[in-house]
C-alpha cells in the first residue's frame, strides 16, 4: 500500500536512501543499480534506491526495469522533463530513509568516501561530497580548459549566493532524513544549479553543513555549455537568494501565532 504522497506503507522504514536522477542513462543505469545494491547488500544495511526518470528518450527505462522490484528499487517517472532539480525534490520527498543520499549516474566510484561522509554526518545534517576539498581523489579529470571555465563558475555561484562550499555542483551528497525533508520542500529552483540553492538554504536555515573529499572519476560528454547558460543561471540564483532570503527570515519569526 502507500499513503496520499505516494510512500510505501507496508514495509519497514529503511536505513538508508539513495536517490538517483536520470535523464538519457540507458548505457549507465544497469550497472550503477548494481554496484548501489552490491554496496550496501554488503553493508548489511536496510536501504532503497529511488531511481527518478525525468521523460528520457532513450532506453533507460527499458535498461532499468530488470533490476526494479517496487520496493529495494522503485522508479519514479516524471510526465515531462521537469529538470534535474525536481527530480531530486520528487525522490528524495519520497524518500523514507533516516540517511538520505542523492548521486548521479555515474556515481559509483563515489561510494567508496561513504564511511568518512557517514563519520561527518554524526556531526552535521548534510556532508557535501566534494572533488575540490582536502582528501579527494580524482581519477579520470575533466580537461583543463573546462575545469578553468567550471572553477571560474562555481566562484560566480558561490558569491551570488554568499556560501563558502567549495564544490556546489558534485553529484554525491548525503543528507539527515529530516533536515533533507524541511530544505527540499522549500526550494524553488528545478534546474541542475538546485544544488546550490539546497546547500545555501541549509545553511542559512540553521543547519550544520560540511565538505568532504571523496573518490571522483569524471564522465566525458558533459551536456553543459557554459556560455549558453550563464545568464539564465545567473538570474535563477538571484531568485534563488531571494526565496532562502524569505525562507530564512520565516524560520527565524518561527510559526504564527494562532
Amino acid at each position: 500500500m502507500r499513503s496520499r504522497a505516494g510512500r510505501l506503507t507496508d514495509v519497514p522504514e529503511p536505513k538508508f536512501s539513495i536517490v538517483v536522477p536520470l535523464f538519457n542513462e540507458q548505457f549507465a543505469v544497469a550497472g550503477t543499480i548494481a554496484d548501489i545494491r552490491d554496496y550496501f547488500d554488503k553493508r548489511a544495511e536496510s536501504y532503497e534506491v529511488l531511481l527518478v526518470d525525468n521523460a528520457s528518450t532513450d532506453a533507460t527505462r527499458a535498461h532499468a526495469a530488470p533490476l526494479v522490484d517496487g520496493e529495494k528499487v522503485r522508479m519514479l517517472v516524471n510526465d515531462s522533463n521537469r529538470g534535474k532539480g525536481y527530480s531530486v525534490r520528487r525522490g528524495m520527498l519520497e524518500a523514507r530513509g533516516e540517511i538520505r543520499l542523492h548521486c548521479d549516474a555515474d556515481c559509483a566510484p563515489s561510494l567508496t568516501s561513504l564511511p568518512k561522509m557517514l563519520q561527518l554526518l554524526e556531526g552535521n545534517d548534510l556532508v557535501i561530497g566534494s572533488r575540490l576539498a582536502p582528501g579527494a581523489q580524482l581519477g579520470q579529470r575533466q580537461t583543463l580548459p573546462r575545469r578553468f571555465v567550471g572553477r571560474g563558475f562555481q566562484q560566480v555561484c558561490r558569491a551570488i549566493l554568499s556560501e563558502p562550499t567549495r564544490d556546489l555542483f558534485c553529484g554525491f551528497k548525503l543528507w539527515r532524513g529530516d533536515a533533507a525533508e524541511d530544505i527540499f520542500e522549500r526550494l524553488s529552483l528545478d534546474g541542475w544549479t538546485y544544488d546550490a540553492e539546497a546547500i545555501s538554504m541549509a545553511r542559512a536555515i540553521g543547519y550544520s553543513v560540511t565538505e568532504a573529499g571523496i573518490v571522483w572519476t569524471d564522465r566525458e560528454g558533459s551536456r553543459l555549455q557554459m556560455a549558453r547558460i550563464l545568464i539564465p543561471v545567473i538570474a535563477e540564483l538571484v531568485s534563488a537568494r531571494t526565496n532562502i532570503r524569505k525562507e530564512s527570515a520565516a524560520n527565524r519569526l518561527g510559526p504564527a501565532a494562532p
